[in-house]
């Protein structure tokens, strides 16, 4: 499944220009949500090593956040970190604001940040409930919502909202997780043919299971029997997901709206 925990380092792919030298997002603005650590952190540095200016967004982790940011300058490129808890309406309109006057615009979202709060379902409370949906889909429809207006004036827009293989096929003791990020697929695919004809494509990608810190920790016996399901036969790397992020955001993926893209090694097909 998806997770936004710290990656340690982020590795460009084999045959993916370290230097900066495919610099095809430039002149773009991009605001990734939950970008301090994890997937999150593997797009937005991503993003910034191919031209385009990041609003690092976070919430919980100021530190990790300037470390991404730091990095992202060392690329020679605009970052703006700014802390905003995307499950608060104002308060998520406000970062957008801010990154409006800031930039001008917004060309690119991901829609990344997400929480787990894991139990059966006959032992899962309401607020474990309420706190995932509360990010993983209210985060979702107001970051979305604060940005699609200016997108549709602009006549221009890359969303691509990050859901789960967990969405696709279940998971136990993830029903509240599940629910949000299949509901993520429906949404996806309604944004997409409402703005279609406003020059907006709007994607979702559903990572497996990726290397992170949350999977490094999972017991030996169970991660033998998740790689037994694997056709693959390992784990994915967050710049895997990241690389895949970049496509859908660049201009070579103009034809591709309202897909959801499964990246999980061919657990799910």
């Amino acid at each position: 499944m998806a997770t936004t925990d710290q990656v340690q380092e982020y590795r460009p792919l084999p045959g993916q220009l370290a230097g900066i030298k495919a610099r095809n997002l430039i002149g773009r603005v991009a605001i990734v949500s939950g970008a301090s650590h994890g997937i999150g952190r593997c797009v937005a540095l991503h993003l910034a090593q191919h031209g385009a200016a990041v609003v690092v967004n976070y919430f919980h982790s100021p530190h990790e956040a300037e470390t991404v940011s730091q990095t992202i300058r060392s690329f020679g490129v605009e970052v703006l970190p700014v802390c905003a808890d995307i499950g608060d309406e104002q308060t998520t309109q406000q970062m957008v604001n801010e990154v409006i006057e800031e930039f001008g615009r917004v060309d690119i979202l991901v829609n990344n940040a997400g929480v787990n709060r894991d139990a059966f379902f006959h032992k899962m409370t309401r607020q474990a409930w309420d706190e995932v949906l509360k990010i993983n889909l209210t985060g979702v429809f107001n970051l979305t919502r604060a940005i699609i207006n200016p997108m549709r004036q602009r006549g221009y827009g890359r969303m691509i909202n990050i859901a789960s293989v967990v969405g696709q096929c279940g998971n136990i003791g993830q029903a509240n997780y599940a629910a949000a990020k299949s509901a993520i697929f429906g949404l996806t695919k309604s944004l997409a043919l409402e703005n279609a004809t406003r020059g907006i494509t709007v994607n979702a990608v559903a990572p497996g299971f990726i290397e992170t810190r949350a999977t490094r920790t999972i017991p030996e016996t169970v991660r033998e029997d998740i790689l037994s399901r694997i056709p693959l036969g390992r784990f994915g790397r967050p710049e895997e997901v990241a690389h895949l992020v970049g496509y859908l955001a660049g201009e070579h993926a103009q034809y591709i709206t309202g897909q959801v893209i499964a990246i999980n090694g061919g657990l799910y097909m």
